[in-house]
């Protein structure tokens, strides 16, 4: 599924950067799979892979994956505002919110550091197919931030969430930030998604499609993203 646009607000990064790489990684080279096109995709297993390069403005962007639990992204996006893209690996659950079972996920991430960069580490979950979105991130730079007000904050699935609320024209979005960001970890998403239709915030959806990956505003001069491991418990 290729990723909606206005799905959060990112405000420009200032024009500096650092430790600019070139446009071909050692790891998308001794990759089972890569790929540039802004749509390119594979599938792997009950996973697909996706470099989702939808937004205004991008630059040059390469996913490469060995396995879903092991893939990545070299992004060279202008520092500019609107996200330019989500590279994500996807699994479709299909299940009602109320029997989807003990839905987990675990991950372990390195991402870039220093100036000129703009992105947020996300999960993006689904409902009734594209009517309501469900974000978690993990962790964030500064200058980006949820679409819509913040509600509350909220202890589920052992782990504390700042809540907000919005609409990005499309759909209803529903955001939960940790408020102890982190690279490696897991969430439990199952009791997120309940607890939304428990608060009459969300209609009893199926949950359909689960994926994790990066919103990238910026990166110039290149950057490297990467999944170390990643695993979903269903």
């Amino acid at each position: 599924m290729r990723r909606r646009s206005l799905l959060s607000a990112a405000l420009a990064a200032p024009l500096a950067t650092a430790g600019a790489v070139g446009a071909l990684q050692s790891p998308a080279q001794a990759a089972t799979w890569s790929s540039s096109d802004r749509w390119g995709s594979w599938r792997t297993g009950a996973y697909t892979l996706y470099n989702n390069v939808w937004g205004n403005g991008y630059g040059p962007q390469t996913i490469w994956a060995n396995s879903a639990s092991n893939w990545g992204v070299w992004a060279d996006h202008p520092n500019t505002g609107g996200i330019k893209s989500y590279p994500n690996v996807s699994y479709t659950l299909g299940r009602d919110v109320w029997s989807m079972g003990n839905v987990s996920s675990s991950i372990n991430v390195t991402n870039p550091t220093g100036s000129g960069l703009a992105y947020n580490t996300t999960y993006d979950v689904w409902g009734n197919g594209s009517a309501h979105e469900i974000m978690i991130w993990t962790q964030w730079t500064s200058n980006v931030g949820p679409i819509g007000g913040y509600v509350t904050n909220v202890n589920l699935g052992g782990r504390n969430w700042n809540y907000f609320q919005g609409h990005n024209g499309a759909n209803p979005v529903y955001s939960f930030m940790a408020t102890s960001q982190f690279t490696s970890g897991t969430v439990n998403i199952t009791p997120i998604c309940q607890w939304l239709v428990s608060q009459g915030r969300m209609p009893q959806v199926r949950i359909d499609q689960i994926q994790f990956g990066w919103e990238i505003t910026s990166s110039a001069g290149g950057r490297n993203f990467n999944v170390n491991s990643y695993s979903l418990t269903t």
